[in-house]
C-alpha cells in the first residue's frame, strides 16, 4: 500500500498529456459526436485512449532512459547536417507553428467556458478582457520556470474536469446498456461519421504530446538512478492519467448522447453544448459544463506553448530548460499570438484551428515513425529498446494513424481552402 501511495505521488507527466489533449477541440468533438450519433462512437474514443497510452508510454520511456526529449534524441540519432536541417524544419513547422494555431483555440475555448457559465460576460469587450486575463495567467505560470508548480496546477485542472464532466454525464441519466454497446460495438453509422471518428482520434492522439511527454518525463525522473523504478512509476502515471483523460472525454460524449441526441439538438461547439443543457438539466449544468470548458481551455493554453518550446529547442540542440531565455522565447511567441488572435481576428481563428486539426492527421504517422526509430536505437535506449510485441502494437497504431490520414484528406483540403479563401 505504501509503495502504491508513493507511486501515486509521482503522477505528473501523464497528467500533462491528459491536460493537453482535453482541450476545447476535444470538448467540441466529443459533444458533436454524442449529439449526432449518441453513444455509437464511444469505441473510437476507447481506441484513441489505448493508442495514446501505447505511444506516450514509449515517449516517457525514451525520456527516462536517455534523459532527453524526442527532439534531442532525434539529433543524437541523425547526426548529418542535412538530416538535422530537415528534421528541424519538420518539427518546428509541425509542432511550433501548429501550436500557435491551437493556442488561439485554447484561449478562445477558455473564454467561451467563462461566458457560458456567466452569460453577462458574453459581449465582445468582456471577451477581450477575459482573453487577456487567461493569456496573462498562462504567461505568468510558464514564466515561473517551475516544472513542479506547472505539473501540480495541470493535475488539479484535470481533476476539476473529471469531477465536472462526470457529474453532468451521470445527471443526464444515460442508457448504460447502450453505452457499453457503443464502447464495444465498433459501428460506423454512416459515411459522414468517419469525419467525426477522425476528429475524436485527432484531438486525442496529438503529435506535440509525444514531445511534451518525453521531455517532462526526463525532467521528472532526471535524478533517479534506478531507471527500472522510474519506468514503473511512469507506466502507472500514464495508465491512470491518460485513462482518466479518456474517461473525461467519454463522459462528454455520454452527456451529449443522453441529452442532445435524444432531443435532436445540433451543436457545433462546446459553448453551444453548455447552453443547450440548461433547458434539459437546469442552469447548474450549463455553469458546470462552462467550468469544465474553461478548465479544458486554460490547461491546453499552458501545455501547447510548453510542448512547442520543448520540441523546438530540443531539435535545435538548445537547452530544454524552463529558465533558459531561448526556451522562453518559443512559448512567449505561442502565448502572445494566441492572445492577439483571439482579441483581433474575430471568427478567423476558427479556420486556422480547423486547418491545424486536419493537418494533425498527417503529422501523427510521421511523429510515430520517428519515435519508433529512436525507441529501437540501442545506443540511445541501451537495454530498454522496444520489445518485439511492443513494436507490433506501435506499428498497428501507426497504421491506424495512416487510415485516419487517408480518411481525413477531404477535411484537410477543405480547411486549407477555407484558410486561403476565407470569404469563399
Amino acid at each position: 500500500m505504501n509503495n502504491l501511495k508513493t507511486r501515486l505521488k509521482n503522477i505528473g507527466p501523464g497528467a500533462l498529456v491528459a491536460a493537453a489533449f482535453i482541450g476545447p477541440g476535444t470538448v467540441t468533438s466529443c459533444s458533436t459526436s454524442g449529439a449526432n450519433y449518441g453513444y455509437t462512437l464511444l469505441w473510437a474514443m476507447l481506441l484513441s485512449v489505448i493508442s495514446v497510452i501505447i505511444m506516450q508510454s514509449m515517449a516517457a520511456r525514451l525520456g527516462i532512459v536517455s534523459k532527453m526529449g524526442l527532439g534531442q534524441a532525434l539529433r543524437e540519432k541523425f547526426q548529418s547536417k542535412p538530416a538535422r536541417i530537415l528534421l528541424a524544419i519538420l518539427v518546428i513547422s509541425a509542432v511550433f507553428i501548429g501550436n500557435i494555431a491551437y493556442e488561439t483555440g485554447n484561449i478562445s475555448g477558455s473564454v467561451l467556458g467563462v461566458q457560458s457559465a456567466i452569460p453577462a460576460l458574453g459581449n465582445q469587450t468582456a471577451k477581450i478582457i477575459l482573453a487577456l486575463i487567461i493569456g496573462i495567467a498562462a504567461f505568468v505560470l510558464l514564466w515561473s520556470g517551475s516544472y513542479k508548480y506547472i505539473e501540480k496546477i495541470l493535475t488539479a485542472l484535470v481533476v476539476i474536469m473529471g469531477v465536472v464532466f462526470f457529474i453532468t454525464a451521470f445527471a443526464a441519466k444515460p442508457n448504460w446498456g447502450a453505452v457499453f454497446k457503443g464502447l464495444f460495438g465498433f459501428q460506423v453509422p454512416d459515411g459522414s461519421s468517419w469525419m467525426t471518428i477522425a476528429a475524436l482520434m485527432g484531438t486525442t492522439v496529438v503529435p506535440y504530446n509525444i514531445y511534451l511527454h518525453a521531455s517532462s518525463a526526463a525532467k521528472k525522473w532526471s535524478a533517479d538512478d534506478d531507471v527500472a523504478e522510474g519506468l514503473a512509476n511512469s507506466r502507472l502515471d500514464s495508465i491512470i492519467s491518460i485513462g482518466l483523460g479518456g474517461l473525461i472525454s467519454m463522459a462528454i460524449i455520454i452527456c451529449a448522447g443522453a441529452t442532445m441526441n435524444v432531443t435532436g439538438t445540433k451543436i457545433t461547439s462546446g459553448g453551444e453544448m453548455a447552453q443547450s443543457l440548461e433547458p434539459l438539466l437546469g442552469s447548474w449544468a450549463t455553469i458546470f459544463f462552462g467550468i469544465g470548458l474553461f478548465a479544458a481551455g486554460i490547461s491546453s493554453a499552458i501545455t501547447a506553448p510548453l510542448a512547442a518550446a520543448f520540441a523546438s529547442t530540443g531539435i535545435l540542440g538548445w537547452n530544454e530548460d524552463l529558465q533558459d531565455k531561448k526556451f522562453k522565447i518559443f512559448w512567449i511567441i505561442v502565448v502572445c499570438f494566441g492572445i492577439v488572435a483571439v482579441c483581433t481576428l474575430g471568427a478567423s481563428p476558427t479556420q486556422i484551428i480547423l486547418f491545424a486539426q486536419a493537418a494533425n492527421a498527417f503529422l501523427l504517422p510521421i511523429t510515430g515513425i520517428l519515435l519508433l526509430i529512436v525507441a529501437n536505437d540501442k545506443k540511445i535506449m541501451k537495454e530498454y529498446t522496444n520489445k518485439t510485441w511492443f513494436n507490433v502494437l506501435v506499428v498497428l497504431v501507426i497504421v491506424l494513424f495512416l487510415v485516419i490520414a487517408a480518411r481525413n484528406m477531404t477535411a484537410f483540403a477543405t480547411s486549407l481552402n477555407n484558410l486561403l479563401h476565407p470569404a469563399a
